[in-house]
Protein backbone atom coordinates (compact mmCIF):
# COMPACT_ATOMS: atom_id res chain seq x y z
CA UNK A 1 0.00 0.00 0.00
CA UNK A 2 1.15 3.74 -1.14
CA UNK A 3 1.46 5.47 1.84
CA UNK A 4 0.13 9.45 2.50
CA UNK A 5 2.41 12.30 2.02
CA UNK A 6 3.98 13.29 5.42
CA UNK A 7 1.86 15.07 7.69
CA UNK A 8 4.23 14.77 10.87
CA UNK A 9 3.01 16.35 13.94
CA UNK A 10 4.81 16.39 17.31
CA UNK A 11 4.03 13.72 20.18
CA UNK A 12 3.42 16.90 22.47
CA UNK A 13 0.44 18.47 20.33
CA UNK A 14 -2.61 15.47 20.69
CA UNK A 15 -5.64 17.25 18.84
CA UNK A 16 -8.79 15.66 19.52
CA UNK A 17 -10.95 13.62 17.26
CA UNK A 18 -12.94 12.51 19.09
CA UNK A 19 -14.71 14.17 22.35
CA UNK A 20 -14.00 12.04 25.19
CA UNK A 21 -10.86 9.91 26.65
CA UNK A 22 -10.62 6.45 27.16
CA UNK A 23 -10.29 4.57 30.41
CA UNK A 24 -6.64 5.27 30.68
CA UNK A 25 -6.56 8.69 29.47
CA UNK A 26 -6.43 10.31 26.19
CA UNK A 27 -4.47 9.63 22.57
CA UNK A 28 -4.72 11.17 19.27
CA UNK A 29 -3.80 8.54 16.50
CA UNK A 30 -1.99 5.44 17.67
CA UNK A 31 -0.11 2.58 14.98
CA UNK A 32 -0.41 -0.95 15.97
CA UNK A 33 2.18 -3.31 14.94
CA UNK A 34 -1.06 -5.67 13.12
CA UNK A 35 -0.83 -9.46 12.16
CA UNK A 36 -4.53 -10.52 12.18
CA UNK A 37 -3.91 -12.85 15.08
CA UNK A 38 -5.37 -13.13 18.44
CA UNK A 39 -3.53 -10.63 20.28
CA UNK A 40 -3.47 -7.61 18.00
CA UNK A 41 -6.92 -8.28 16.92
CA UNK A 42 -8.02 -7.65 20.81
CA UNK A 43 -5.87 -4.78 21.08
CA UNK A 44 -7.49 -2.68 18.75
CA UNK A 45 -11.25 -2.16 20.51
CA UNK A 46 -8.84 -2.04 24.03
CA UNK A 47 -6.90 0.82 22.68
CA UNK A 48 -10.07 2.41 21.53
CA UNK A 49 -12.09 1.87 24.72
CA UNK A 50 -8.87 2.42 26.86
CA UNK A 51 -7.15 5.81 25.35
CA UNK A 52 -10.02 7.31 23.15
CA UNK A 53 -7.76 6.95 19.85
CA UNK A 54 -7.83 6.39 16.63
CA UNK A 55 -5.70 3.39 15.40
CA UNK A 56 -3.70 2.42 12.71
CA UNK A 57 -3.06 -0.72 12.27
CA UNK A 58 0.33 -1.59 10.25
CA UNK A 59 1.18 -4.70 8.66
CA UNK A 60 5.39 -5.46 7.58
CA UNK A 61 5.19 -8.58 5.12
CA UNK A 62 8.86 -9.69 6.24
CA UNK A 63 7.91 -12.91 3.95
CA UNK A 64 5.36 -14.46 6.45
CA UNK A 65 4.31 -16.82 3.59
CA UNK A 66 1.64 -16.38 1.09
CA UNK A 67 -1.58 -15.39 1.48
CA UNK A 68 -0.57 -14.09 5.11
CA UNK A 69 -1.76 -10.54 4.12
CA UNK A 70 -5.14 -11.46 2.44
CA UNK A 71 -8.02 -9.90 4.15
CA UNK A 72 -6.48 -7.89 7.21
CA UNK A 73 -7.64 -4.96 5.60
CA UNK A 74 -11.48 -5.84 6.23
CA UNK A 75 -10.33 -8.02 9.40
CA UNK A 76 -8.27 -4.87 11.06
CA UNK A 77 -11.91 -2.66 9.91
CA UNK A 78 -13.79 -5.29 11.78
CA UNK A 79 -11.92 -4.57 14.67
CA UNK A 80 -12.23 -1.19 15.34
CA UNK A 81 -9.01 0.46 12.85
CA UNK A 82 -9.40 3.20 11.13
CA UNK A 83 -7.53 2.39 8.45
CA UNK A 84 -4.44 -0.43 7.23
CA UNK A 85 -1.38 -0.14 6.71
CA UNK A 86 1.05 -3.01 4.27
CA UNK A 87 4.51 -2.54 3.39
CA UNK A 88 6.61 -4.92 1.77
CA UNK A 89 9.88 -5.13 4.01
CA UNK A 90 11.16 -8.49 2.53
CA UNK A 91 14.07 -6.84 0.58
CA UNK A 92 15.21 -4.34 3.18
CA UNK A 93 14.86 -7.14 6.25
CA UNK A 94 17.40 -9.42 3.66
CA UNK A 95 19.50 -6.74 2.43
CA UNK A 96 20.35 -4.22 5.40
CA UNK A 97 19.22 -6.68 8.37
CA UNK A 98 19.93 -10.55 7.73
CA UNK A 99 23.15 -10.11 5.38
CA UNK A 100 24.92 -7.57 7.99
CA UNK A 101 24.17 -10.47 10.37
CA UNK A 102 25.23 -13.03 8.42
CA UNK A 103 28.65 -11.38 7.63
CA UNK A 104 29.08 -11.08 11.32
CA UNK A 105 28.86 -14.56 11.79
CA UNK A 106 26.29 -13.14 14.69
CA UNK A 107 24.64 -16.42 16.40
CA UNK A 108 23.02 -16.45 20.38
CA UNK A 109 24.22 -18.66 22.65
CA UNK A 110 25.74 -21.28 19.79
CA UNK A 111 22.76 -22.11 17.93
CA UNK A 112 20.37 -18.97 17.57
CA UNK A 113 20.60 -17.72 14.32
CA UNK A 114 18.13 -14.15 15.33
CA UNK A 115 15.23 -14.76 12.94
CA UNK A 116 12.94 -12.54 15.05
CA UNK A 117 15.60 -11.05 16.47
CA UNK A 118 16.65 -9.26 13.00
CA UNK A 119 13.13 -8.44 11.59
CA UNK A 120 11.89 -6.70 14.76
CA UNK A 121 13.73 -3.16 13.92
CA UNK A 122 13.30 -3.36 10.45
CA UNK A 123 9.38 -3.52 11.13
CA UNK A 124 9.37 -1.03 13.93
CA UNK A 125 11.25 1.12 11.58
CA UNK A 126 8.50 1.29 9.08
CA UNK A 127 6.02 1.84 11.64
CA UNK A 128 8.02 4.78 12.74
CA UNK A 129 7.31 6.26 9.48
CA UNK A 130 3.82 5.47 9.23
CA UNK A 131 3.57 6.90 12.59
CA UNK A 132 5.31 10.46 10.87
CA UNK A 133 3.03 9.89 7.75
CA UNK A 134 -0.37 9.86 9.67
CA UNK A 135 0.77 12.28 12.29
CA UNK A 136 0.11 9.94 14.84
CA UNK A 137 1.49 10.43 18.61
CA UNK A 138 1.52 6.82 19.88
CA UNK A 139 2.30 3.50 19.07
CA UNK A 140 1.68 0.06 20.15
CA UNK A 141 2.50 -3.71 19.78
CA UNK A 142 1.48 -6.58 20.94
CA UNK A 143 4.36 -8.14 23.14
CA UNK A 144 4.03 -9.61 26.33
CA UNK A 145 5.64 -8.29 29.45
CA UNK A 146 7.68 -11.62 29.19
CA UNK A 147 9.18 -11.84 26.28
CA UNK A 148 12.08 -10.39 24.24
CA UNK A 149 10.40 -8.48 21.58
CA UNK A 150 8.78 -5.84 23.68
CA UNK A 151 12.22 -4.49 24.32
CA UNK A 152 13.19 -4.82 20.32
CA UNK A 153 10.38 -2.69 19.42
CA UNK A 154 11.09 0.14 22.27
CA UNK A 155 14.99 0.56 21.72
CA UNK A 156 13.84 0.90 18.06
CA UNK A 157 11.09 3.29 18.71
CA UNK A 158 13.44 5.15 21.29
CA UNK A 159 16.22 5.76 18.63
CA UNK A 160 14.48 6.65 15.82
CA UNK A 161 11.65 8.99 17.22
CA UNK A 162 11.93 9.52 21.81
CA UNK A 163 8.94 11.49 21.21
CA UNK A 164 6.78 8.86 20.62
CA UNK A 165 4.19 7.50 23.60
CA UNK A 166 4.94 3.85 23.58
CA UNK A 167 1.44 1.67 25.06
CA UNK A 168 2.24 -2.07 25.48
CA UNK A 169 -1.11 -3.71 26.64
CA UNK A 170 -0.20 -6.90 27.92
CA UNK A 171 1.55 -4.93 30.80
CA UNK A 172 -1.38 -2.98 31.65
CA UNK A 173 -4.79 -4.89 30.66
CA UNK A 174 -6.02 -7.19 32.51
CA UNK A 175 -5.90 -9.91 30.07
CA UNK A 176 -3.80 -12.72 31.89
CA UNK A 177 -3.68 -14.93 28.98
CA UNK A 178 -4.56 -16.31 25.51
CA UNK A 179 -7.75 -18.41 27.23
CA UNK A 180 -8.59 -14.09 28.39
CA UNK A 181 -7.65 -12.66 24.93
CA UNK A 182 -10.50 -14.90 23.28
CA UNK A 183 -13.15 -14.32 25.64
CA UNK A 184 -12.13 -10.94 25.10
CA UNK A 185 -12.71 -10.98 21.75
CA UNK A 186 -15.82 -12.81 21.34
CA UNK A 187 -17.17 -10.67 23.96
CA UNK A 188 -16.45 -7.48 21.90
CA UNK A 189 -17.14 -9.54 18.13
CA UNK A 190 -13.97 -9.12 17.09
CA UNK A 191 -12.76 -11.93 14.41
CA UNK A 192 -9.57 -13.74 15.41
CA UNK A 193 -8.02 -16.94 13.30
CA UNK A 194 -7.77 -19.09 16.39
CA UNK A 195 -9.81 -20.50 19.51
CA UNK A 196 -8.93 -21.76 22.99
CA UNK A 197 -7.57 -24.81 21.80
CA UNK A 198 -4.72 -23.49 19.30
CA UNK A 199 -1.29 -24.52 21.00
CA UNK A 200 1.97 -23.26 19.33
CA UNK A 201 3.25 -19.45 19.20
CA UNK A 202 5.18 -19.21 15.75
CA UNK A 203 6.88 -16.00 14.33
CA UNK A 204 7.21 -16.82 11.02
CA UNK A 205 9.48 -14.51 8.58
CA UNK A 206 11.74 -14.84 4.83
CA UNK A 207 14.84 -15.40 7.08
CA UNK A 208 13.51 -18.52 9.97
CA UNK A 209 9.91 -19.42 11.84
CA UNK A 210 10.29 -20.16 15.94
CA UNK A 211 7.60 -22.83 17.76
CA UNK A 212 7.20 -22.18 21.67
CA UNK A 213 4.46 -23.17 23.44
CA UNK A 214 2.42 -26.21 24.71
CA UNK A 215 4.53 -29.35 25.27
CA UNK A 216 7.36 -27.10 24.32
CA UNK A 217 7.23 -25.56 27.41
CA UNK A 218 8.60 -28.72 29.47
CA UNK A 219 12.68 -29.26 28.12
CA UNK A 220 12.17 -32.71 28.30
CA UNK A 221 9.71 -33.28 25.52
CA UNK A 222 10.53 -33.97 22.22
CA UNK A 223 8.60 -32.08 19.55
CA UNK A 224 5.81 -33.35 17.84
CA UNK A 225 6.93 -34.28 14.24
CA UNK A 226 3.69 -31.89 13.07
CA UNK A 227 5.20 -29.03 14.61
CA UNK A 228 7.63 -28.23 11.80
CA UNK A 229 6.83 -25.67 8.50
CA UNK A 230 9.55 -24.91 6.72
CA UNK A 231 11.36 -28.41 6.77
CA UNK A 232 10.83 -31.96 5.90
CA UNK A 233 11.23 -34.72 8.09
CA UNK A 234 15.25 -35.68 7.83
CA UNK A 235 14.49 -39.26 8.21
CA UNK A 236 11.82 -38.66 5.16
CA UNK A 237 14.28 -36.27 2.91
CA UNK A 238 15.27 -37.45 -0.25
CA UNK A 239 18.01 -40.59 -0.38
CA UNK A 240 20.05 -38.86 -2.89
CA UNK A 241 21.84 -35.93 -2.08
CA UNK A 242 21.87 -32.51 -3.55
CA UNK A 243 24.96 -30.08 -4.49
CA UNK A 244 24.50 -26.60 -4.85
CA UNK A 245 26.82 -23.91 -5.10
CA UNK A 246 26.55 -19.95 -3.51
CA UNK A 247 28.33 -17.64 -4.90
CA UNK A 248 29.74 -14.36 -1.83
CA UNK A 249 30.74 -11.00 -2.44
CA UNK A 250 32.49 -9.19 0.30
CA UNK A 251 30.64 -11.40 2.84
CA UNK A 252 27.67 -11.34 0.96
CA UNK A 253 25.77 -13.98 -0.67
CA UNK A 254 24.67 -12.47 -4.11
CA UNK A 255 24.42 -15.56 -6.33
CA UNK A 256 23.09 -19.88 -5.92
CA UNK A 257 24.37 -22.19 -8.76
CA UNK A 258 26.06 -18.91 -10.97
CA UNK A 259 22.46 -17.04 -11.01
CA UNK A 260 22.62 -13.83 -9.11
CA UNK A 261 19.62 -13.35 -7.68
CA UNK A 262 18.14 -10.23 -5.41
CA UNK A 263 18.57 -10.83 -1.61
CA UNK A 264 15.47 -11.97 -0.72
CA UNK A 265 14.82 -14.14 -3.79
CA UNK A 266 18.46 -15.75 -2.90
CA UNK A 267 16.93 -16.76 0.40
CA UNK A 268 13.53 -17.75 -0.46
CA UNK A 269 15.23 -20.18 -3.50
CA UNK A 270 17.32 -21.43 -0.54
CA UNK A 271 14.40 -21.77 1.68
CA UNK A 272 13.25 -23.90 -0.59
CA UNK A 273 15.73 -26.63 -1.22
CA UNK A 274 17.06 -26.61 2.43
CA UNK A 275 13.18 -27.45 3.56
CA UNK A 276 13.25 -30.14 0.87
CA UNK A 277 16.37 -31.78 2.69
CA UNK A 278 15.17 -31.08 6.20
CA UNK A 279 18.19 -28.61 6.90
CA UNK A 280 18.27 -25.88 9.13
CA UNK A 281 16.07 -27.41 12.48
CA UNK A 282 17.45 -26.72 16.18
CA UNK A 283 15.77 -26.99 19.29
CA UNK A 284 17.56 -24.98 22.13
CA UNK A 285 16.93 -23.31 25.60
CA UNK A 286 18.05 -19.95 25.52
CA UNK A 287 18.36 -17.16 28.11
CA UNK A 288 15.79 -13.88 27.66
CA UNK A 289 16.72 -10.99 27.58
CA UNK A 290 14.57 -10.46 30.54
CA UNK A 291 16.18 -12.98 32.91
CA UNK A 292 14.48 -15.50 32.24
CA UNK A 293 14.82 -19.14 30.13
CA UNK A 294 12.73 -20.12 27.12
CA UNK A 295 12.94 -23.37 25.10
CA UNK A 296 12.18 -22.88 21.35
CA UNK A 297 12.30 -24.83 17.99
CA UNK A 298 13.44 -23.11 14.72
CA UNK A 299 13.79 -23.88 11.23
CA UNK A 300 15.87 -21.91 9.18
CA UNK A 301 16.52 -23.55 6.12
CA UNK A 302 18.41 -20.95 3.43
CA UNK A 303 20.28 -19.24 6.48
CA UNK A 304 21.50 -22.64 7.49
CA UNK A 305 23.00 -23.04 4.11
CA UNK A 306 24.07 -19.36 3.58
CA UNK A 307 25.62 -19.55 7.03
CA UNK A 308 27.89 -22.59 6.37
CA UNK A 309 29.18 -21.47 3.05
CA UNK A 310 30.25 -17.86 4.48
CA UNK A 311 32.24 -19.22 7.63
CA UNK A 312 33.76 -21.82 5.42
CA UNK A 313 35.01 -19.08 2.58
CA UNK A 314 36.31 -17.24 5.72
CA UNK A 315 38.45 -20.08 5.97
CA UNK A 316 40.20 -19.52 3.09
CA UNK A 317 40.14 -14.97 3.41
CA UNK A 318 41.38 -14.46 6.88
CA UNK A 319 44.23 -14.71 8.78
CA UNK A 320 44.37 -16.45 12.20
CA UNK A 321 44.43 -13.12 14.43
CA UNK A 322 41.62 -11.71 12.27
CA UNK A 323 39.24 -14.82 12.67
CA UNK A 324 39.62 -15.35 16.06
CA UNK A 325 39.08 -11.51 16.90
CA UNK A 326 35.98 -11.68 14.33
CA UNK A 327 34.64 -14.39 16.25
CA UNK A 328 35.14 -12.73 19.53
CA UNK A 329 33.45 -9.78 18.41
CA UNK A 330 30.47 -11.79 16.79
CA UNK A 331 28.99 -13.05 20.03
CA UNK A 332 28.64 -8.99 21.22
CA UNK A 333 27.17 -8.25 17.67
CA UNK A 334 24.61 -11.19 18.83
CA UNK A 335 23.81 -9.97 22.16
CA UNK A 336 23.53 -6.59 20.98
CA UNK A 337 21.24 -7.90 18.14
CA UNK A 338 19.30 -10.29 20.47
CA UNK A 339 18.74 -7.62 22.97
CA UNK A 340 17.03 -5.36 20.18
CA UNK A 341 19.76 -2.66 20.20
CA UNK A 342 20.21 -2.57 16.00
CA UNK A 343 20.49 0.93 16.22
CA UNK A 344 23.07 1.17 19.00
CA UNK A 345 25.84 3.34 17.51
CA UNK A 346 28.40 0.14 19.23
CA UNK A 347 26.24 -2.54 16.97
CA UNK A 348 27.02 0.10 14.00
CA UNK A 349 30.60 0.36 14.67
CA UNK A 350 31.21 -3.32 14.91
CA UNK A 351 29.70 -3.70 11.53
CA UNK A 352 31.70 -1.42 10.51
CA UNK A 353 34.86 -3.71 11.65
CA UNK A 354 32.95 -6.86 9.75
CA UNK A 355 32.69 -5.14 7.00
CA UNK A 356 36.46 -3.92 6.66
CA UNK A 357 37.75 -7.35 7.54
CA UNK A 358 35.14 -9.11 4.95
CA UNK A 359 36.20 -7.18 2.12
CA UNK A 360 38.27 -10.02 0.63
CA UNK A 361 35.29 -12.81 1.68
CA UNK A 362 34.61 -13.42 -1.96
CA UNK A 363 34.73 -16.47 -3.83
CA UNK A 364 32.22 -19.13 -4.05
CA UNK A 365 31.45 -22.51 -1.85
CA UNK A 366 29.82 -26.00 -2.95
CA UNK A 367 27.76 -27.57 -0.62
CA UNK A 368 26.01 -30.74 -0.20
CA UNK A 369 22.76 -31.57 1.37
CA UNK A 370 21.32 -34.76 2.51
CA UNK A 371 19.39 -35.88 5.08
CA UNK A 372 19.25 -32.39 7.12
CA UNK A 373 23.29 -31.92 7.06
CA UNK A 374 24.75 -29.57 4.83
CA UNK A 375 28.57 -30.55 4.42
CA UNK A 376 31.03 -28.33 2.40
CA UNK A 377 32.92 -30.33 -0.49
CA UNK A 378 34.79 -26.85 -2.39
CA UNK A 379 35.79 -23.77 -1.65
CA UNK A 380 37.61 -21.34 -3.68
CA UNK A 381 38.55 -17.63 -3.63
CA UNK A 382 40.42 -15.25 -5.73
CA UNK A 383 41.72 -13.76 -2.18
CA UNK A 384 42.40 -16.94 -0.50
CA UNK A 385 45.15 -17.17 1.59
CA UNK A 386 45.65 -21.15 1.04
CA UNK A 387 49.10 -21.97 -0.76
CA UNK A 388 49.03 -25.20 -1.93
CA UNK A 389 52.83 -25.07 -2.66
CA UNK A 390 53.24 -24.59 0.71
CA UNK A 391 50.89 -26.30 2.43
CA UNK A 392 51.94 -29.49 0.77
CA UNK A 393 53.80 -32.49 1.95
CA UNK A 394 55.76 -31.93 -1.54
CA UNK A 395 56.86 -28.55 -0.36
CA UNK A 396 58.79 -27.23 -3.10
CA UNK A 397 57.96 -23.36 -3.35
CA UNK A 398 61.27 -22.49 -1.24
CA UNK A 399 59.26 -20.46 1.46
CA UNK A 400 58.59 -22.34 4.14
CA UNK A 401 62.21 -24.23 5.50
CA UNK A 402 60.91 -27.13 7.64
CA UNK A 403 64.46 -26.28 9.67
CA UNK A 404 63.16 -23.40 10.56
CA UNK A 405 60.41 -24.48 13.18
CA UNK A 406 63.41 -25.80 15.64
CA UNK A 407 63.65 -22.13 16.31
CA UNK A 408 60.35 -21.17 16.34
CA UNK A 409 59.38 -23.35 18.68
CA UNK A 410 62.16 -22.79 21.09
CA UNK A 411 61.18 -19.32 21.35
CA UNK A 412 56.95 -19.77 21.07
CA UNK A 413 57.65 -22.41 23.91
CA UNK A 414 60.43 -20.19 25.92
CA UNK A 415 57.39 -19.31 29.07
CA UNK A 416 56.67 -23.03 29.12
CA UNK A 417 59.82 -24.15 29.52
CA UNK A 418 60.99 -21.47 31.94
CA UNK A 419 58.31 -22.11 34.21
CA UNK A 420 59.27 -25.77 34.07
CA UNK A 421 62.57 -24.61 34.86
CA UNK A 422 61.49 -22.77 38.23
CA UNK A 423 59.81 -25.62 39.56
CA UNK A 424 62.28 -27.93 39.06
CA UNK A 425 65.04 -25.62 40.29
CA UNK A 426 66.56 -25.71 37.29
Amino acid sequence: MVLAEDTTKSASVTPSLTSSSGLRGKLNKVVLAYSGGLDTSVIVPWLRENYGCEVICFTADVGQGNGETDGLEAKAKASGASQLFIKDLKEEFVRDFVFPCLRAGAVYERKYLLGTSMARPVIAKAMVDVAKEVGADAVSHGCTGKGNDQVRFELTFFALDPKLIVVAPWREWDIRGREDAVEYAKKHHVPVPVSKKSIYSRDRNLWHISHEGDILENPENEPKKDIYVMTEDPEEAPDTPEYLEIGIEAGIPVSYNGKRLSPANLLAALNEVGGRHGIGRIDMVENRLVGMKSRGVYETPGGTILTTAVRELESLTLDRETMQLKDTLAIKYAELVYAGRWFDPLRESLDAFMEKVSATTTGSVILKLFKGSVNVTSRKSPFSLYREDISSFEEGSGIYNQADAAGFIRLYGLPMRVRAMQQHNL
